[in-house]
């Protein structure tokens, strides 16, 4: 039995309305695509879907009906116009972090061959997206989840930059006492009660440990911001992602541990989100 391609779009967009899913519509012509093994941006001729087909559909639209990601469900988030394959244990790529890559890489531009590390590394989206930008960097990620890591070593091997990055299972810095050019951070912010009131999406899905910081939020920044200046070399910065509200008093924290606040970069919504800091001494800002 066959089903009218139109009919089953309809369907499977009745069932994500009905699961409180408000780009309903969206969603089952990405899920249809997905089935289809074909470009969501194609699009959708006339015609019928043939059994094998509709069961894949209908097996997409059910994770996606239990508020599982959509990018867990394709199995893939595009960042920085890239294709990171995510998925259960990994945090999803979020837009406005590429607002650290933007800021990183205008403030190093090529042919320095730059040492980059990336702390809580997930998918890896980060430090391979600067390591593609510039061929002639280096860097490390590391990461508390082995899971995370795992995704971002599938990541690095597909992106063809994994020769030229180390991942290691770390919390907040990485084993030798190496400094760098360039730290990536996008620590968990998250305050509890914001995460506990965050969509099905977040909070039943995705890993806590990359979003929450604590009662307040900042526990993690408070955590990393002694060891920013440790780790980075002379003329060195570091990009740290904030969440919204939060660039004054995290700039207070880094600014406490002997950090100069060089700039803060906007995302494309307008709203502080990358904190770019140098160490007091060290060639500054």
């Amino acid at each position: 039995m066959t089903i009218a391609v139109r009919d089953a779009l309809a369907e499977g967009a009745a069932q994500l309305r009905a699961a409180g899913i408000e780009s309903a519509r969206l969603d089952a012509r990405v899920l249809l695509a997905a089935a289809l093994q074909i470009s969501p941006d194609m699009a959708f001729a006339g015609g019928e879907l043939r059994p094998g087909e509709y069961e894949q559909f209908a097996a997409l639209i059910a994770r996606r009906a239990a508020r599982e990601p959509l990018a867990y469900v394709t199995g893939h988030r595009e960042f920085w116009s890239l294709s990171f394959a995510v998925g259960a244990g990994v945090l999803v790529p979020r837009p406005e972090t590429e607002t650290l890559v933007e800021a990183a890489l205008a403030r190093f531009g090529a042919g320095k061959p730059l040492r980059v590390l990336d702390i809580g590394t997930g998918s890896g989206c980060l430090l391979i997206s600067v390591l593609l930008a510039r061929p002639e960097a280096t860097g490390v990620g590391i990461d508390l989840s082995e899971s995370a890591l795992a995704w971002a070593r599938k990541n690095a091997i597909a992106a063809g930059v994994f020769p030229r990055c180390r991942l290691e299972l770390a919390d907040t810095k990485p084993a030798g006492g190496e400094r760098f050019d360039v730290i990536l951070a996008n620590p968990p912010y998250l305050s509890a009660s914001e995460f506990e009131a965050s969509a099905p999406e977040i909070r039943l899905w995705e890993p806590p440990c990359a979003l929450v910081g604590g009662e307040d939020g900042f526990d993690a920044i408070r955590s990393l911001a002694p060891l920013l200046g440790r780790m980075l070399a002379r003329g060195g910065k570091a990009f740290v992602e904030v969440g919204i509200g939060q660039a004054i008093a995290a700039a207070e924290i880094l600014a406490g541990s002997g950090l100069d606040v060089c700039d803060v970069v906007s995302d494309l919504s307008g709203i502080p989100r990358c904190l770019v800091a140098g160490r007091a001494g060290n060639g500054g800002c």
